[in-house]
Order: structure tokens, then C-alpha cells, then sequence
């Protein structure tokens, strides 16, 4: 056994101790460097809230003492990223980034690009990552947010953000200028996108391309959204350089500060550095809409409803058998807060649709991750049990689309142009994980539009309790496609006589379609 320290925790000992004790030791080992100088969010920051008429005081930053001032004309925003409230109609998230600590930050917003507000302070959350954690050297990030409430349906905004010394409203920063639009108050026809496994890449800037010619109205990434943490076990041995980060928010913005982000988090977004869940740097850089069970502990599960669609996105670190370094997090909690929703959602008039996003493949025949058991237990039961309509996954770094599935067999064959009715024919499954890193392979030989080379099975396997591959044999692999893609989904909520529909195309970076097939359900 190689008793040398790695990053602070011999493995002799590592291999003994749970996630959060690692986390512990590793702390106190590296406190007198500051190692969260003082935690990754700092202390006491309060959320600006309010679009026009409600103030908060701006948070002050965990900031190295021997930072130096700089002038604020020299300092640009960057890597902004928009998220929605709980309230898609009337909340909107804006966040961003600064290279420096930069005083007094602040949000401008209105219907007009010349007409803008009075400065609305930001939130500012400093993460410092010491040196000796990871690859990168001492470094501190400046991440910015400014929560907007009180917002009209359906209506586009301008904003801008800066700091003293930098204000959008200027004549010569007006090119620095964004803007978003709320969700409608009612059913209207939209078009949503989705993808997991992005990383920092060639493919991944291809990918946000082509997202931003689909006009989405939000988009989600169905987590390992960065790869700061290159290894993925949620450790703190765990390879890391923070700095990708950086690069990540530069490559997104052109997407990102326009179109909401809506992030669900997985096994390479435990960062375990930043705190026992893994999450303390995700908290810094991302605020999402913080309605699910435990926002603290589970900052990555929430629910909101655009139009007559209801979107939920899980944490399935929580569940996972493959990768257990989260295994059991929220003690249930998360489950029993699922079914709730479900329920609720499924038993309201005004909803159509319920899409799931998360990144562990509940069903999926790749020769690297394949099948994660610990969704299957926890979550399919309920999926099927209130119908939901489209499962989206990431982990899997391919394309690959299932029949319709219930009590894991085929509900009714989905053939390529086909449809299904998700009321009684089962649930579809999508793994959209091609979205800028390395791609995985199949067992078998890739069948998409264009090339379809149907199979009648497929032999993969499953993961257990155990951490165990326990081979499967299955049919339900309809679609596979090893290539960088994304999915689009033109809502339908019908009318006229005729269902509501969710039209799904799966679109390769070079804007081929591999794969079309319609969702529909009776009112």
C-alpha cells in the first residue's frame, strides 16, 4: 500500500474515511494557509433582490490582505450567465465574473437599452483555492449575482453589469450589454435545449454555437459542466485546477448571457476541496432557483415551470452506486421531495409536460459508465408512476435514445420520425452527453438517422449497490450515436384538436440530425 500523502491525506487513511472526513482533515491541515478564507461564499453576503424598487447591501469579499487596489476602468466583466428564479415569469438571475476584487458591483436592467435602472447592488462571493490544492497556484475568483424579482411575463430586458469605474450605462460600454426574456404567463409554443459533459473544448464552443442559433428559451446542462475535477470521485485527491473555471464562463457567455443556464450538478462537479457536499464552489459561481428540498445541502435541486412545461433537475450523486462519494446524501430526503413534486405537477391543469434532467444514466449501454442502478431503485419507479414525459442525461459521453420504457422493458417501440404517447406508453429516455468532452463507445455498432442499423438487443450491463457491473441484455436501445450533439425540443402545448407535443431532434455539432421522434399525451 502507498502510504505517501496525497494532497494532504495519506492513503492509508483516505481509503478509510467518508467523503466529508476527508474533507474535515483536509481542512484543518490546510487552514492556516486559509484554505476557504473563511468559507467559498463569503460570510454574511446578502442577494440583491428586486428589479427595480427593492435595494440590498453588496457582500464584502474574503479577499487576500495584500490584494492590490486597481482601478475599476481597467476591469471588464466576464463569463456572464443568466438562471432563473423559482418564477421563470418574474425572476431572473444574472451572474458573472471579475479577475479582481472590484468595488461597489452592480446590475442595470430595463426595457430599453437606453432607459435603464439606478444601480442595483450584487452579491459577491469570493473562493479562494490555496496553493497545494490541485494544479493551480493561489488564486481567488470573483463571481458576482444579482437576483432580479418582480419582472413582467414575457417581456425582453436589457441589462448591464459593472462596478465603480465600469458602468454599462455609458455611451462607450453600451456593446457591453445583454439581455433576457421572462417566461410567458400562460401555454405559448417554445423551444428548449439540452446537453451534458461540456467541459472546456474546440467541440464544446462548436455546441454553443450551435444552441445560440436554436434561440432556445432556457437551456440545461445535465451536469459535469466544467471538468475543473478531472478525476470525477468526488475526493479530495481528486486532480483539480480551479482555473478551467475561468475559461469555461469565457467559452459559455456568448450562450449563457442570454439564454438561462439551468445546471444540474454530477460526479466531476464535486469539487471536495470546498466543502463536506462538494458544492461550495458551485454555490460560488452558480444561483439557481433554490426551491428543493435542501438548497444547503443539495443546492442542485429545484423545479420551475415555463409555459405549461414543468422541468425538475436532481442531484444523482445522492443515488449513485457507481460513484458513492455523495451516496446517500440527503438521507431520502431528495426522493420523498421528488414524489411530492411529481405529484403536485402531474395533478395541475395548467401542466403538460414533467422533463427530468440529471446526469447518471438511468438507462444507457456504453462500454464506460452503461446503466446507473441507484437511479433505476430510487427514481424510475416514480418516473413512471406520474408519467413523465423525457428523461435527460448526461455521464455518458455519446447520444443515445430508448423506446419508451416501463418496469424496464420496452412500453412500445420509438423508431426514428416515430411517436408515443407518454401517458400509456412508457417513459423516453435520452443520454445527451456529447457536449464537448471525449467521447466514449458502444458495445455494438452506432444506429442514427441516416445510419440506422437496428438491433433487436443489446448486452451492457448495470451498476449495483456493491460498485459491481452486473451484465444485461436489453432491447430498448433504440438511437446511438457516438459523436459531440445536443438535443432540441420544440414545445407544442396543441389546441384546435389537436395534443400537446414535445417534438425532440437530436443535432450533431455540424447541425445534421441523427435523431426526431414526438412525444404527445391526452389532456
Amino acid at each position: 500500500m502507498n502510504n505517501t500523502p496525497r494532497m494532504g491525506i495519506p492513503d492509508r487513511l483516505a481509503e478509510r474515511m467518508s467523503m466529508a472526513e476527508q474533507y474535515e482533515y483536509l481542512r484543518s491541515r490546510l487552514s492556516r494557509r486559509g484554505v476557504l478564507r473563511g468559507g467559498a461564499v463569503a460570510a454574511g453576503a446578502l442577494a440583491a433582490t428586486g428589479v427595480l424598487t427593492d435595494t440590498a447591501r453588496a457582500a464584502t469579499p474574503a479577499v487576500p490582505r495584500t490584494a492590490p487596489k486597481i482601478d475599476g476602468a481597467l476591469v471588464a466583466p466576464t463569463g456572464r450567465h443568466l438562471a432563473f428564479g423559482a418564477d421563470p415569469r418574474t425572476e431572473m438571475t444574472v451572474s458573472w465574473q471579475v479577475p479582481v476584487a472590484v468595488a461597489k458591483p452592480f446590475l442595470r436592467v430595463g426595457t430599453h437599452p437606453w432607459n435603464l435602472s439606478h444601480r442595483i447592488p450584487a452579491e459577491i462571493r469570493a473562493l479562494h483555492t490555496p496553493a497545494g490544492v490541485g494544479a493551480s497556484p493561489d488564486v481567488t475568483q470573483y463571481f458576482l449575482h444579482a437576483r432580479l424579482s418582480r419582472l413582467q411575463p414575457g417581456t425582453t430586458y436589457y441589462y448591464g453589469v459593472g462596478h465603480d469605474g465600469f458602468d454599462p450605462a455609458a455611451p462607450h460600454l453600451a456593446g457591453t450589454l445583454g439581455t433576457f426574456t421572462t417566461a410567458p404567463s400562460g401555454r405559448r409554443p417554445f423551444t428548449f435545449t439540452a446537453f451534458g459533459d461540456q467541459g472546456v473544448s474546440y467541440h464544446a464552443l462548436g455546441n454553443d454555437s450551435l444552441i445560440l442559433a436554436q434561440n432556445p428559451a432556457f437551456h440545461l446542462h445535465a451536469g459535469d459542466i466544467c471538468y475543473a475535477d478531472s478525476s470525477g470521485q468526488g475526493k479530495p485527491t481528486d486532480t483539480f485546477d480551479t482555473r478551467l473555471w475561468d475559461q469555461f464562463l469565457a467559452q459559455t457567455e456568448t450562450v449563457a448571457k442570454q439564454v438561462p443556464w439551468m445546471v444540474s450538478y454530477g460526479n466531476h462537479d464535486m469539487e471536495a476541496w470546498y466543502s463536506p457536499n462538494g458544492y461550495g464552489g458551485e454555490e460560488a459561481r452558480f444561483q439557481l432557483p433554490g426551491n428543493g428540498p435542501d438548497p444547503e445541502n443539495l443546492p442542485g435541486v429545484y423545479s420551475f415551470v415555463y409555459g405549461g412545461t414543468a422541468v425538475i433537475s436532481l442531484d444523482a450523486n445522492d443515488v449513485s452506486w457507481e460513484i458513492p462519494a455523495n451516496l446517500g446524501l440527503s438521507k431520502g430526503a431528495q426522493t420523498a421531495w421528488l414524489d411530492k413534486q411529481l405529484k403536485a405537477f402531474r395533478a395541475r391543469r395548467d401542466i403538460d409536460f414533467i422533463v427530468v434532467f440529471f446526469h447518471h444514466c438511468a438507462f444507457s449501454t456504453t462500454n464506460q459508465h452503461a446503466s446507473e442502478g441507484g437511479v433505476r431503485d430510487a427514481w424510475v419507479p416514480l418516473f413512471e408512476k406520474y408519467q413523465v414525459d423525457l428523461v435527460v442525461n448526461g455521464h455518458n459521453h455519446v447520444y443515445e435514445r430508448t423506446d419508451a420504457i416501463a418496469k424496464n422493458a420496452v412500453g412500445k417501440a420509438l423508431p426514428i420520425g416515430g411517436s408515443a404517447r407518454t401517458d400509456t406508453d412508457g417513459v423516453v429516455y435520452v443520454t445527451a452527453g456529447g457536449a464537448g468532452k471525449s467521447l466514449y463507445s458502444f458495445p455494438v455498432t452506432d444506429s442514427y438517422e441516416g445510419n440506422e442499423k437496428p438491433l433487436d438487443e443489446v448486452r451492457t450491463y448495470a451498476w449495483d449497490k456493491s460498485g459491481n457491473k452486473v451484465p444485461e441484455t436489453v432491447q430498448w436501445s433504440r438511437v446511438r450515436f457516438t459523436g459531440y450533439s445536443f438535443i432540441r425540443v420544440d414545445v407544442d402545448p396543441g389546441g384546435h384538436g389537436h395534443a400537446p407535443s414535445l417534438a425532440v431532434r437530436a443535432l450533431a455539432e455540424n447541425g445534421t440530425e441523427i435523431d426526431r421522434f414526438t412525444l404527445t399525451r391526452g389532456r
